[in-house]
C-alpha cells in the first residue's frame, strides 16, 4: 500500500484517459469495464473528470458530470490496486463534490451492480443512501442507486 501524500487530484485530459485504459487491470482486476470508459466524458466534462496523480502514475480517477437537475453524477471511480485503503477514494469524492458544487450541484448520485459489495459499502461509508432498482440499466439489470445531499460532511485524509 502507498501513502496518499504526494498525490495531486487534478482534471483529467485525453492522455490520462488512455493511460487508465492501458492500466485497466490495476484498477479493476479481472473485471473488464473498459466499455464504461467514455472518452466523451473527459472531452466534454474534463474539469469534472479527475485523476489522482503521483510520481509513480495515476493512482485513481473519478469521472462524472453535473446533470441539468443539479446532480453531481459519478460515472466511474477507481483506485489502483496499491492505493486501496489509503483514503484516496474519499479524497477523490471530496474533490469531485467540491467541483460539482461549483457547477451548481446540490446532490450526488452514483450506481453500481448489486453484486459489487465493496462499492456499496464504500458509498454507505460516505453517507449515501442506497436503493435497489429493478431494470435500472435495462430489463433484468438491477442496480444499486446511491444518493446523498451536498455538501459532503466528512474530512478526507
Amino acid at each position: 500500500m502507498i501513502p496518499v501524500m504526494g498525490t495531486a487530484i487534478t482534471p483529467a485530459d485525453v492522455a490520462d484517459f488512455h493511460q487508465v485504459l492501458m492500466d485497466h487491470p490495476r484498477y479493476w482486476g479481472e473485471r473488464d469495464l473498459r466499455s464504461l470508459h467514455l472518452l466523451a466524458l473527459v472531452q466534454e466534462f474534463g474539469s469534472m473528470c479527475l485523476v489522482a496523480r503521483a510520481e509513480d502514475g495515476i493512482r485513481g480517477y473519478i469521472f462524472g458530470f453535473v446533470t441539468p437537475d443539479d446532480t453531481g453524477y459519478v460515472h466511474l471511480i477507481a483506485t489502483r490496486d496499491d492505493a486501496r485503503g489509503t483514503g484516496l477514494g474519499r479524497r477523490m469524492y471530496a474533490a469531485f463534490a467540491e467541483t460539482a458544487e461549483r457547477y451548481g450541484a446540490r446532490q450526488l448520485k452514483a450506481i453500481t451492480s448489486v453484486e459489487n459489495a465493496g462499492s456499496i459499502a464504500f458509498h454507505r461509508s460516505l453517507g449515501f443512501d442506497v436503493k435497489i432498482v429493478d431494470d435500472y440499466n435495462g430489463p433484468g439489470r438491477t442496480m444499486a442507486v446511491f444518493h446523498r445531499d451536498l455538501p459532503l460532511n466528512f474530512s478526507a485524509p
